[in-house]
């Protein structure tokens, strides 16, 4: 049984799917296609400061006519803006650009050497109620065990790519054991998922489209996805899980395509510590 929300470590409620938004296109294109995502249900809107376009995303929020507290919103610190006071001002340009008064979870985008400077203001933030949640993006066991050394609040989420060629169960069960709550990006794999034979047989058997396939394998794992579309029935048809369940050996054969976890579409930005932490 999924259930539509999850709850992290604090207590907050996230929802078990998101609305991924990277490369959206500039800000009217930007603002109609989260207008229409929150008017099709989704409740959480997942950005970040390096894709530019939140100015867009807080068009899009104002115009969808949803109450701000009813949405979950979600932006990212970039591999510049680290440390204690630039990620305050990036924080607050982020605030700015959203027109919002709070970010729902804030976080580091991509692990840095200067992790445990920039995560003490992301703590100092979370404290005086400005982000409702802190987390962190593309953090290996590695990063987050050295985080541990220096964190008073440990991230209550881990953003990584996660697919079907990609299965990173290691991380999800590290995340489990440490009550983090794992979420997906590129959860179809930039498309490379449709043309895929065992998910071409399984739309047939449950009569659902491969990307509702992989969308529901990741809830059933305990994973979040961010889909991304801006085709308003794909974006209908991406939250359209709930009601059906894929069986314990299908999921199997899902995990099987695991082509291990350095598989990825993109490779790490400049200014990310991404070799083993010493």
């Amino acid at each position: 049984m999924v259930e539509k929300f999850m709850l992290l470590s604090n207590g907050v409620k996230i929802p078990s799917i998101g609305f991924g938004t990277y490369k959206s296109g500039n800000d009217e294109e930007t603002a109609k296609i989260v207008k229409n995502a929150l008017n099709l249900g989704y409740k959480m809107i997942d950005t970040a400061s390096f894709y530019n376009n939140e100015v867009g995303i807080g068009k899009g929020i104002k115009e969808s006519g949803i109450d701000r507290k009813d949405i979950f919103l979600v932006t990212k610190l970039w591999n510049d803006d680290h440390g204690y006071d630039n990620t305050i001002e990036a924080f607050n340009k982020s605030l700015n650009n959203l027109q919002v008064d709070y970010i729902d979870l804030y976080l580091i985008h991509w692990p840095n050497k200067l992790n445990a400077e920039t995560w003490r203001a992301f703590e100092y933030l979370y404290e005086v109620g400005k982000i409702k949640a802190i987390g962190v993006c593309n953090f290996k066991i590695e990063h987050l065990e050295e985080l541990k050394k220096t964190a008073k609040i440990m991230p209550m989420v881990n953003q990584v790519e996660i697919h079907p060629f990609s299965t990173k169960n290691n991380i999800i069960n590290y995340c489990k054991d440490n009550n983090v709550k794992v979420v997906a990006w590129s959860p179809i794999s930039r498309g490379r998922v449709l043309s895929n034979e065992l998910m071409i047989d399984l739309s047939q058997k449950y009569k659902k489209s491969i990307v509702q396939i992989v969308l529901r394998w990741h809830m059933q794992k305990g994973v979040i996805p961010i889909p991304k579309s801006s085709n308003e029935n794909r974006i209908k048809e991406n939250i359209d899980i709930f009601d059906f369940e894929i069986s314990s050996e299908d999921m199997k054969s899902i995990d099987s395509l695991d082509e291990g976890d350095d598989m990825s579409v993109t490779t790490p930005p400049l200014n990310t510590i991404y070799e083993e932490v010493r």
